[in-house]
């Protein structure tokens, strides 16, 4: 993976970024994480938290001007959370604040503080936690003089305040006015807070505005004098704002450390102050809620009544795309953290790589890009780690190794197959069942070539196999390439005509990855030239599930419509076609991970109680597979005998008639007798132990094998407990193990397993 690109990817994602609350908030206090443990009850942690951003938590309990009840986006579903009424509440609720302790310092430097105010008290306490030497020089006779007259804070709240001095060493200097000159060259640093007084000992000392302001930069608040920094409530014009002092102590504080230190002033600040945030919150998922009005409002929020407002914040995250895709929210976090774990993954040197199930669980179906307010793609994300882990044999083959088997069977001689119509020598257009729905019901892909060919002149050849999805989505770019190849090189040999589709993912397949091939999906061709007169009319409603790999395709959307309208069928929308969901087969996440596999497709079986039209194979098959009643587009236009809904064939049943309908097909329309591979014999299979062999991915072929294999060579054991034989066969990389008993000409199994494992022989 590409450093860059990851940062981009990184930055894409926006659930990191702050609250609008948390971002108008001058010094980011964390509301919501303030608010979430309000909520629970938890008042000392909520405190702590508190005094954590606010070194004067009375004061600004009681003051605070709260910039972020305006930016507060509850406001836009009932009213905005009384924040300031919840400091308040945490403000009287008895606790002292934690002392603050002197911190150790690598270079002590002596700073002075002129002004006791809360800007240049905050100063002195952001520095003493460095380490520092301050001293505090205060005109008045005592600190916070302005604040004490203030009828809405009490004397109480400055005290405790003012306790938190205690212990720290800073020298206060009441009743003080110094010569600011002789303290530039006595301190190595010093900050003016001293209101908005003027200041005529500065001149030539330090740049003066009109008005004998001092000069200050917005963000550092450095002035023309290297050692001289100035701020507080002089800054702003208007109302007093005790936030901004605090805020500008805070940013003094920083420029002044990084003085100290040799470093940059200005070097990431760029997220300093009030600022907006990137961080989406989608609204419409909050029913409107009125804030919670104090029984008493001269002495604010009771504890009950705190918690009962501060469980109206939401709180505000995005995770659009956590809330909807199961395999996001199996692994508990998001996208970002996601991508810093699947880069260190593949970059790590020694030690186990513990994210590659994770990596391959992804269906790389592309709903979380859709929900996205930046677009972000996991799938994207997610096939690119793929891709480095293969190029770098880390990745294990075991995740994708039946489903690649399964893509072999599909190229062999046992499936694929392409010739023109019979009795033609060109082809106007070829039909591209694809491999899944020729294993899922054979008898409609019969059905629909004879259709095209009554209906399409001149000529409409048939080609039976897999357009390589597995192998992209296992990131096997040599097996990938291999079969385009073999693809263009029967497809060429047809004249290279239009191709009609299917199945969704080899449309998916061929629009995307296969250059100069002219591509249809059978559903737009069907509309065109006519349904057959025996499509079935289905009375009561079916909700439409789209196929994910169609997502933005919308003629086919819209011509799925049609064709179900046109079968008398009224259709349920769920969420849309492009914000349709995976049936958990996509990226081949059922085989790496069945767990969460099946929590998407439950998840997508819960929208609704009505049965599911779909137009992919797979779709019904695994909706059918978790007892959800469907049927495909085509068991309406091309109904069969057999009673609807259909089961889920399973992948021994998929893989048989594959290649069942090729020598049928080879039989029936081109007059070739093909001979059997492997000689039929009778096997038992029960229900019980037809669904274990699905589980652990054992096909019917694979059982099969071992009993021939077993019977032939006599390489069996038997069990003189219970009579059972077990055979054992290897026939490439997987050992099959097979108990089993012969009754009249049968063989009944009993159960199967497989493992894989080589052995080294040791001299």
């Amino acid at each position: 993976m590409d450093s860059q690109q990851v940062k981009l990817w990184e930055s894409r994602c926006i659930e990191e970024a702050p609250p609008a609350c948390n971002a108008a908030c001058p010094v980011h206090l964390d509301v919501r994480g303030m608010a979430e443990l309000i909520a629970k009850g938890d008042i000392k942690a909520a405190y702590a938290l508190f005094c954590r951003f606010i070194p004067f938590p009375g004061i600004i309990g009681h003051l605070c001007d709260h910039p972020c009840e305006t930016a507060c986006r509850r406001s836009e579903a009932g009213e905005a959370i009384r924040i300031h009424e919840l400091e308040r509440m945490l403000s009287a609720s008895c606790m002292e604040p934690p002392p603050l302790r002197r911190g150790r310092a690598v270079e002590k430097k002596r700073v002075a503080v002129v002004g006791g105010g809360l800007s240049g008290l905050t100063v002195a306490a952001d520095l003493i936690v460095k380490g520092h030497h301050v001293v505090v020089y205060e005109t008045k006779p005592e600190l916070f003089s302005r604040l004490r007259s203030l009828t809405a804070l009490p004397s109480s709240a400055i005290e405790a305040d003012l306790l938190r001095f205690e212990n720290t060493g800073i020298e206060f200097l009441c009743n003080r006015k110094p010569d600011i000159a002789m303290l530039a060259e006595e301190f190595d640093a010093v900050y003016l807070g001293i209101g908005p007084q003027p200041m005529p000992v500065l001149a030539g000392l330090v740049k003066l505005t009109n008005d004998d302001r001092i000069q200050a930069a917005p963000l550092t608040l450095a002035s023309s004098h290297a050692k001289i920094f100035a701020g507080g409530s002089h800054r702003y014009d208007g109302n007093y704002s005790p936030i901004a002092s605090l805020y500008d102590g805070r940013s003094a504080a920083l420029s002044i450390e990084r003085v100290l230190q040799g470093a940059s002033l200005t070097a990431n600040r760029e997220n300093q102050g009030s600022q907006p945030t990137r961080l989406y919150v989608n609204i419409a998922r909050h029913a409107p809620l009125s804030a919670i009005q104090p029984a008493t409002p001269a002495q604010g929020y009771t504890l009950a009544e705190a918690q009962r407002e501060a469980a109206r914040c939401f709180p505000c995250h995005c995770l659009e795309c956590v809330k909807v895709c199961p395999y996001l929210e199996h692994y508990g976090a998001y996208p970002k953290r996601y991508i810093r774990e699947i880069y260190n993954n593949e970059t790590i040197v020694m030690g186990a790589r513990k994210s590659n199930r994770m990596i391959d669980s992804c269906t790389l179906c592309g709903l979380c890009a859709e929900v996205c307010p930046e677009q972000l793609g996991m799938g994207e994300v997610c096939l690119s780690a793929r891709q480095g882990m293969v190029e770098k044999g880390r990745m294990p083959i075991s995740h994708h190794d039946f489903a690649l088997r399964d893509l072999e069977f599909s190229r062999s001689e046992a499936f694929a197959f392409a010739s023109h119509q019979p009795g033609h020598t060109e082809s106007a257009a070829v039909f591209y069942p694809g491999c899944q729905l020729a294993g899922s019901s054979p008898e409609h892909v019969e059905k629909i070539y004879a259709h095209l060919c009554q209906k399409i002149e001149g000529g409409v050849g048939l080609m039976l196999g897999c357009c390589g999805a597995p192998a992209q989505w296992a990131a096997r770019t040599d097996l990938f390439n291999a079969t385009r190849a073999e693809f263009h090189s029967a497809w060429s040999a047809l004249g290279k005509p239009t191709i009609i589709s299917a199945c969704s993912s080899c449309y998916r397949m061929f629009t995307d990855h296969y250059a100069n091939v002219a591509v249809e999906a059978l559903w737009t061709t069907l509309e065109r030239i006519g349904l057959p007169d025996h499509a079935l009319l289905k009375s009561h409603p079916l909700a439409i599930h789209d196929p994910c790999t169609t997502r933005h395709e919308t003629a086919v959307h819209q011509s799925i419509r049609r064709l179900a309208a046109q079968c008398g069928v009224d259709l349920i929308e769920l969420d849309g076609p492009e914000r349709t969901s995976c049936c958990g087969f996509g990226g081949l996440a059922a085989f790496a991970n069945p767990t969460v596999a099946d929590k998407i497709i439950d998840q997508r079986i819960a929208q609704s109680t009505a049965d599911y039209l779909t137009y992919c194979a797979m779709c019904r098959d695994n909706f059918a597979r978790r007892g959800k009643n469907s049927v495909h587009i085509l068991d309406l236009l091309y109904p069969s005998k057999n009673a609807l809904p259909r089961s889920d064939p399973g992948f021994s049943a998929r893989q048989e008639s594959r290649g069942r309908l090729k020598k049928r097909l080879q039989r029936d329309l081109w007059g070739k007798d093909l001979h059997e591979s492997l000689p039929e014999i009778d096997i038992i299979i029960s229900a019980e132990v037809h669904a274990d062999l699905e589980k652990k991915l054992i096909l019917l072929d694979d059982i099969r094998q071992t009993l021939l294999h077993a019977e032939r060579s006599g390489e069996k054991l038997l069990d003189k407990k219970n009579g059972h034989m077990i055979a054992c066969h290897r026939p490439l990389r997987i050992t099959y193990w097979v108990e089993y008993t012969v009754e009249k000409n049968s063989y009944l199994v009993h159960r199967a397993y497989s493992h894989r494992m080589e052995l080294e022989m040791v001299p």
